[in-house]
């Protein structure tokens, strides 16, 4: 018996297992400089994420640009040499922003630098006006009550403390409002920059309340009409959207893999979302990424590097307004979930690299700090808890570990959801250590011998 357990405990030291003497640093150092050293000189990415800026633009679901951009996809890892490229359909939401403008009335006349949310429905033809009354949190809503809010436009002027916590006034604040008998809702974008730009983003309605019409504005915007408010000025607003929804649209993710070398069965996938909003260029958000995650890729294909098991990329479609493309990916995969090995997920733009949060315990967070060791070179070394994304969710949920990119982060929300994500955003060189960082992890997660294991309960799914 004791010598049984001796043989057994040797054979888990040999191979690895849970992360007992495995050796991941020594064992994939040349393989990894030598990914580094190809992404860091590669200028192919780089060029794949201008076109996709430059040639085609915003994409957001059901978007002829976003059509566009997947047959272009296709296109591109074929070209790369990836094998079993396809898309995956998905019908998605088919949202329309038509024509729209906000105005200050009284006590003087402004235009307010405004953006409708998406998924909002439009205003009566001719627009409303009507006086506007201003709170800070929904306890300040809720105090206020249906006889100061009935027929008025609610600003929720919430100060900026992180993106997880501010955008609920964006996503909820409407079907909130609309409780008390508010005709519309405005808010204050969520962004910590004041620079009059309003950032959109998915807002969603209580089918228990009528829906009403809601809009970002830009933070100056937003503090001017609460101050007035607050000092006992009458604010009137003028609101005219022309939004609609249609009918869903007929679209798709977008995949193509290098087949493992001994467990083509067995899947590690990496992506980001090729969806964007209808304003800029969806350059951070979330084009960089999804070019990175395909790089990385074509760079293992070109390095003529073929990992143990099957390193995929996918571009994840409608994660802005829906996340019906994180779903069918999830249906695609079907009865074969546990042949998802590892999930890695890149939607926090391409800015410097820091490391990746994972949702994995504590053998398998071993074993991620020492890949993580690998990366140190390039300042993404960093290996956290709590790793995931809204797209890789669905896979989390049913036991496949995750992980999420991580970055600076020093702008990201600067420019998210507006006309100023474009391609002069991303910086040439922090997205080559994405690309970098990106090969490295994918392709080590994919050809260890170790597999992770989920944490307790998962990771974190991104917020949209």
């Amino acid at each position: 018996m004791t010598k049984r357990i001796l043989s057994l405990t040797l054979a888990l030291v040999a191979a690895g297992g849970n992360g007992i003497g495995a050796d991941l640093t020594g064992q994939y150092k040349a393989t990894a400089d030598q990914l580094i050293d190809a992404a860091l000189a590669d200028k192919d990415g780089y060029d794949r994420l201008t076109y996709l800026c430059y040639r085609i633009g915003s994409r957001l679901s059901g978007s002829p640009g976003l059509e566009k951009a997947i047959a272009w996809s296709v296109e591109q890892m074929k070209a790369a040499g990836l094998s079993n490229v396809r898309v995956i359909p998905a019908k998605v939401p088919h949202w329309v922003r038509g024509a729209e403008s906000a105005r200050m009335l009284a006590p003087m006349e402004k235009p307010l630098h405004m953006l409708g949310l998406g998924m909002s429905i439009g205003t009566p033809k001719g627009g409303i006006t009507a006086e506007v009354v201003s709170v800070t949190t929904f306890d300040e809503l809720a105090k206020l009550g249906k006889e100061k809010i009935q027929g008025k436009i609610v600003l929720y002027n919430e100060e900026y403390r992180g993106y997880g916590s501010t955008r609920v006034y964006r996503a909820t604040g409407a079907a909130r409002a609309a409780e008390f008998g508010a005709v519309a809702a405005l808010v204050r974008s969520a962004t910590p920059l004041a620079m009059q730009i309003p950032h959109t983003g998915e807002m969603n309605y209580d089918e228990k309340q009528p829906k009403i019409p809601a809009a970002a504005v830009s933070p100056e915007d937003a503090l001017m009409m609460a101050r007035l408010v607050g000092m006992g000025v009458p604010v009137r607003v003028h609101l005219e959207m022309g939004a609609q929804t249609l009918p869903d649209a007929d679209s798709g993710d977008v995949i193509g893999e290098i087949p493992g070398r001994e467990h083509p069965e067995e899947v590690v996938v990496m992506g980001g979302h090729i969806d964007s909003w209808d304003v800029g260029q969806g350059a951070q958000d979330d084009g960089a990424s999804i070019i990175a995650c395909l790089q990385a890729v074509a760079l293992m294909k070109k390095a003529g590097l073929q990992p143990r098991r099957t390193i995929r990329v996918a571009f994840w479609v409608n994660e802005e307004n829906g996340g019906r493309g994180g779903e069918a990916y999830r249906d695609f995969i079907g009865d074969k979930i546990k042949n998802q090995v590892a999930a890695i997920e890149m939607d926090g733009g391409a800015e410097t690299p820091r490391g990746y949060g994972a949702g994995v315990d504590e053998p398998s967070m071993a074993l991620l700090k020492q890949v993580g060791k690998l990366l140190d070179r390039i300042g993404a070394g960093e290996i956290t808890g709590g790793g995931g994304g809204s797209d890789i969710g669905p896979l989390m949920r049913d036991g496949v570990p995750g992980l999420g990119e991580r970055t600076s982060g020093a702008h990201y929300f600067d420019w998210h959801h507006t006309e100023a994500d474009t391609l002069d955003k991303v910086d040439p060189e922090d997205f080559r250590k994405n690309v970098a960082s990106l090969a490295v992890m994918g392709y080590v997660l994919a050809d260890m011998q170790e597999r992770l294991t989920p944490a307790a309960g998962g990771g974190r799914r991104g917020p949209r």
